[in-house]
């Protein structure tokens, strides 16, 4: 199915009653639109629970903002595409943002230090520490990582860059994060 064209199934009569906040209508709109949301999730972020959890914040987001819906713009396939669209945006940024948390890891562990020397000097062991871990992830693990947080990088951008299918590079930056969370987080435990 294409953007605009009607869904099989879809009743664009029910897009009135949509509109007006028939949970019937929702439901049906669920029924009809959620396989292909979530197809394009899955295809976007190459990972299950992922395209899993967009799928249920499109049609939230489909609900709450069903009120700014104008059928005369867009027909409702279209429209819930588009929705789309954004929350696999928002949600690849997110996975950026992760990788920042997880790396941010080592800075904060001398956070509170009264000395400040020994504060940049904690600091400096752990961007040492990290430089090390990304180091350890391989290639091109470690350069895909540096790329997404040393130089800002989107997804898009890093497979272009490295000459990397996109679904790769999304790929190993989910298994690098997890790798380097858990040998930061097991480091900053240790006593």
């Amino acid at each position: 199915m294409l953007p605009g064209q009607a869904a099989p199934g879809w009743d664009d009569g029910m897009t009135s009653s949509f509109v007006a906040g028939d949970e019937k209508a929702l439901a049906a709109a669920y029924r009809e639109f959620g396989p292909l949301v979530h197809t394009l999730a899955l295809r976007s972020l190459q990972d299950r629970s992922s395209a899993d959890d967009v799928t249920q914040e499109v049609f939230i987001r489909v609900w709450r903002s069903r009120s700014s819906f104008n059928p005369a713009v867009a027909r409702l396939p279209a429209w819930i595409v588009g929705i789309t669209r954004n929350a696999i945006a928002d949600a690849q940024s997110a996975s950026t943002r992760e990788i920042r948390k997880a790396i941010a890891v080592a800075g904060d562990r001398g956070a509170g230090e009264t000395d400040p020397g020994r504060e940049t000097a904690e600091v400096l062991a752990d961007r040492l520490l990290l430089d090390g871990e990304l180091e350890r992830l391989g290639e091109p693990q470690g350069s895909i990582m540096k790329l997404a947080f040393f130089e800002d990088l989107t997804h898009e951008q890093i497979s272009r860059k490295l000459e990397l299918p996109l679904g790769t590079v999304k790929s190993h930056i989910r298994r690098s994060l997890t790798h380097l969370r858990s040998r930061l987080e097991a480091d900053h435990a240790a006593p």
